[in-house]
């Protein structure tokens, strides 16, 4: 299994070239050569497998043997032992026109980044020991990607991590759960502008070859491919407890980066039978204006209460671009740059229609976000944050205009506790919910970070500075 890029210039790459390098050198996104496919027997084999093992068997074909499916089998059982749930990726049938609610918040920092973060970690320490080397990690945020990787590689020996987030526009919850991490080696780094900004930096150092490889730039952002394969792995678990293969599953994902939903892509091509992909988006609905004209077009970040999802770049839809258009990377490469200087660009009919064969997609407002909070706490007695709140509400959306068969069951992807955003849920429901006991004092503890301004060269020399280096 090798790795190449959307646009067409780097690779083939073996998994851990790809993992290290994290973002092409062409500056596409690394996906595999081909899909690996199991069959309809193999899938109901699964059935019995706890959530390591099933970990460990949908990600092997992506590694060929490198690592095994053994030391993927023992890097998730690791990786997910401390997780509070037994289940890890509990799934809670809500009784009512065939909607279930998969509550993917029961690792360390109660959200659904920690099923790919812990992971990750375990993977870098194999390859980067493998390979003799030591890395800087570089990441953007717009909540929980960067508590979630700050708390998985905290202290790890050949790892130093910077995570950026939009200074101001992330919760209090997830801002103290990055800040209170203080440890050798994890750097948080509030900058000032939103969460667009902070990928676009991401990606300029990324793009400096000189500087990328004096400090050895990694990334753990959803644009490194090893970040979405471990994702995949809860859409064969749920699908699986709603009678897969031989039922057809849906999934409604909040989403603003496209990750998320794009590994539930990977699932169907890899045999699972989805019947419909639902993307639910909040205000900031570049997604959702993509799947009702054709054109993907930037606008004007809008802080909202659901602010994991306030962006305007979606990244990996770049890896779906490649597909629909028949993995050409050329062609690939010229949308990405006319959306990097004009801020839009268009399909062709052909893959629009190609597109809404699989996806569709929603919006809601910040109104709505608060009712429907207030809607699943009265009629389901759920509690869910304002990013569940709008998943939620796009798996209802789809049942109401038949969009989805009654007899499919949809699954509504809970990507964050509720007490990660307790003045929305608070605001919907007149109570704050309380945070897990291991979380209680997170409020209270110490906390650092260093506000930065939104310029490549000083956080370049930021990093060179602070970085460890033996």
């Amino acid at each position: 299994m090798d790795y190449i890029s959307t646009r067409g210039q780097d690779g083939p790459l073996s998994f851990e070239q790809a993992l290290l390098n994290g973002l092409a050198r062409d500056g596409g996104l690394y996906l595999p050569t081909s899909w690996p496919r199991f069959t309809t027997a193999e899938i109901a084999e699964m059935r019995h497998l706890s959530y390591p093992e099933l970990a460990a068997r949908i990600m092997a074909p992506f590694t060929d043997g490198d690592p095994t499916e053994a030391e993927l089998l023992a890097m998730a059982q690791d990786a997910y032992a401390d997780f509070t749930h037994e289940d890890v990726a509990p799934l809670v049938d809500l009784g009512a026109d065939n909607l279930h609610v998969m509550e993917l918040f029961s690792g360390p920092t109660i959200a659904f980044k920690d099923y790919a973060m812990q992971f990750l970690s375990r993977a870098f320490d194999r390859a980067l020991a493998k390979a003799g080397k030591r890395a800087v990690i570089l990441g953007a945020t717009s909540g929980d990607t960067g508590s979630a990787a700050l708390e998985a590689f905290k202290g790890r020996e050949l790892v130093d991590i910077f995570i950026l987030f939009p200074e101001g526009r992330v919760s209090p919850v997830q801002q103290k759960q990055m800040t209170s991490v203080i440890a050798d080696g994890a750097h948080a780094l509030a900058v000032k502008g939103d969460f667009d900004d902070c990928q676009a930096l991401v990606k300029a150092a990324f793009n400096d070859a000189s500087f990328r490889d004096d400090v050895g730039l990694s990334a753990i952002n959803s644009i490194n491919w090893a970040r979405l394969m471990p994702q995949v792995v809860y859409y064969f678990a749920s699908a699986l407890k709603l009678g897969a293969p031989e039922t057809k599953v849906a999934f409604s994902v909040p989403t603003g980066n496209f990750g998320n939903v794009f590994a539930g892509w990977v699932a169907g091509q890899m045999g699972l039978p989805i019947e419909r992909l639902i993307i639910a988006s909040n205000r900031n609905d570049i997604l959702t204006r993509f799947f009702e004209t054709g054109a993907m077009t930037r606008d004007t970040v809008s802080p909202s209460l659901s602010p994991s999802m306030d962006i305007q770049v979606s990244s990996n839809f770049e890896r779906l671009l490649f597909e629909l258009s028949g993995r050409d990377g050329a062609a690939t490469a010229d949308m990405m740059t006319n959306f990097a200087a004009d801020g839009e660009y268009k399909v062709s009919d052909a893959m629009m229609t190609a597109a809404q064969e699989l996806f569709t997609a929603y919006r809601l407002d910040d109104e709505g976000t608060l009712a429907e909070i207030a809607r699943a706490k009265e009629c389901y007695d759920l509690a869910i944050d304002p990013h569940s709140a709008v998943g939620l509400y796009g798996a209802r959306m789809a049942r109401h205009e038949g969009v989805v068969p009654a007899d499919v069951p949809i699954v509504s992807l809970a990507c964050a506790h509720p007490a990660k955003f307790p003045a929305a849920v608070a605001q919907a429901v007149g109570a704050e919910p309380a945070l897990p006991s291991h979380l209680a004092d997170l409020m209270t503890r110490d906390e650092k970070f260093d506000s930065i301004e939104n310029d490549l060269a000083t956080i370049q020399s930021h990093i060179q500075q602070v970085r460890r280096t033996a």
